[in-house]
């Protein structure tokens, strides 16, 4: 005889055992729905921080719109924000070139003197570069320092000895610091090849300045935070 298998039966009041597994998987369910929430907010994060606009977040630094508006060329459209780079590089050639030399003659410390080298030879070359490309696209560009500039030339003009090294170091610093935003920006985000061009060179010849004017030992960077 075969013996006899009893069965176990469920005790009454016992939770079934599927209740748990249940419960389990609904608050799975729960987290993953807070998770896909949670995302897509801060997703929508960029949109709402700038009213809806994307095309707001890639406006980058502030500029100079000449009214113009964008035109075609053939190396590809030129915006006003383009115009006004090309403006600033030639800008920045007009008051740089005449300090750097002016720091070859006078610094009192090689560093500074070395400084001077770097400004003369890196203008020397952006301007050449911004005249050719204002000419290739069809712009004016200035000829003269702004009165700002002129007036960082004249303030280095009466300086003397310790003086005049640092002062020559923190403005010229402080001037490089502030575009070099802008250089980054424009190579970034230009459609005209002319204007990439100019900007990658640009971006080389800053840098190049910003170490040199560093190495000096004479820029105060507290003064440089105040500053922006």
């Amino acid at each position: 005889m075969r013996p006899r298998i009893r069965r176990a039966r469920p005790v009454r009041g016992a939770a079934a055992p599927d209740r748990p597994l249940a419960s389990g998987r609904a608050v799975g369910t729960g987290l993953v729905v807070l998770a896909l929430a949670a995302t897509l907010a801060a997703l929508l994060v960029p949109v709402h921080a700038f009213g809806g606009n994307r095309s707001a977040a890639a406006a980058g630094p502030p500029f100079t719109d000449d009214g113009r508006g964008t035109v075609d060329t053939p190396y590809g459209p030129l915006t006003p924000q383009d115009r006004d780079f090309v403006r600033r590089v030639r800008l920045a050639g007009l008051w740089e070139l005449p300090a750097g030399r002016d720091a070859r003659r006078r610094g009192g410390r090689e560093t500074v003197r070395t400084a001077g080298e770097h400004l003369v030879a890196g203008h020397t070359e952006l301007d050449r570069r911004a005249l050719k490309t204002g000419e290739a696209l069809g712009m004016s560009l200035p000829d003269r320092p702004s009165a700002e500039q002129q007036g960082w030339l004249d303030r280095l003009a009466v300086a003397e000895g310790s003086r005049y090294d640092a002062l020559f170091a923190q403005l010229l610093r402080a001037a490089h610091g502030k575009v070099f935003a802008l250089v980054a920006h424009i190579r970034a985000n230009s459609r005209n090849a002319m204007v990439r061009s100019l900007a990658t060179t640009t971006n080389s010849v800053v840098l190049d300045h910003i170490t040199v004017l560093e190495d000096t030992g004479l820029v105060d960077f507290d003064a440089l935070d105040e500053s922006r």
